[in-house]
């Protein structure tokens, strides 16, 4: 009598590790701009970067902060446009947060130079919200409160702005100047100084036709031939383990027909 052993079914999850795989891989090709982002900063990062032509992805991260994502050949551009823009917005210590480390006991040099580092974050936070301004500092300097001294040093500031180029900078200097000298106790309007410095344009290319490229005679973007390159060799990669598996099988198969023949009693 002659058995017959059927072949079994190529495994399903071939079918799967091919999916993971070109999932994988597609998200290998994207990387971390920049990451515990709130919303809004996120927001602003995607659109800008679109406006130059640039896609990128914002992923949800624990406890409602985000992460944006670029291609990789695209990273380092995306990198400079944001610099320039002045992108993601520098954090600022406030007065609260500031003291709020503070020992039950502190010489008076420690609650001086606590103050004078506060006024400055203070102050340059709220510099840098002025519209087309991209970054800001304030330097502030104190006179020491010594009675015995006669001619104390007056109090003074200056003002670093680095804004847009587009920005007509010279109207809000006597404003930020304003700004500081009432943001400080006992310090004149003539001595603040305000130093700014415009940014280099930047050119935005959405009407610009992104450059494409050729892959086995098919037209994309350039930016795209590298990953297409590597799914296609993944896609070969795993139908040739398939061909080799299904080979495989078949010559067990002729084998056990050729040698597994059983004669009737």
């Amino acid at each position: 009598m002659l058995h017959i052993h059927r072949l079994p079914a190529p495994p399903s999850f071939i079918g799967r590790l091919l999916i993971v795989a070109l999932v994988v891989l597609l998200q290998a090709c994207d990387a971390e701009l920049y990451t515990g982002l709130s919303e809004r900063e996120a927001n602003v990062m995607v659109a800008t970067l679109a406006r130059h032509g640039i896609p990128a992805k914002r992923v949800a991260e624990d406890e409602g902060r985000m992460t944006v994502t670029v291609d990789e050949d695209s990273f380092a551009e995306a990198v400079e446009i944001l610099d320039r823009l002045g992108l993601p917005e520098e954090t600022f210590t406030n007065l609260g947060e500031v003291f709020e480390n503070n020992s039950l006991v502190s010489s008076p040099v420690q609650e001086r130079a606590q103050m004078i580092y506060a006024l400055s974050e203070e102050l340059s936070h709220t510099v840098s919200q002025v519209d087309g301004v991209l970054s800001a500092r304030v330097h502030v300097v104190l006179p020491e409160n010594d009675l015995m001294r006669q001619n104390s040093t007056p109090s003074s500031a200056s003002v670093f702005v680095r804004h847009a180029p587009e920005l007509d900078v010279g109207p809000l200097i006597p404003r930020i100047k304003t700004l500081v000298a009432n943001g400080i106790s006992g310090l004149a309007y003539d001595n603040v100084s305000v130093v700014p410095v415009a940014a280099m344009r930047l050119e935005s290319r959405v009407d610009v036709a992104p450059s494409t490229s050729s892959f086995l005679g098919i037209a994309m973007p350039a930016t795209s031939v590298g990953r297409a390159g590597w799914i296609f060799g993944i896609l070969i990669v795993l139908v040739l383990g398939l061909a080799g598996a299904l080979g495989w099988m078949a010559w067990q198969r002729r084998r056990r027909d050729t040698y597994e023949l059983e004669t009737p009693p």
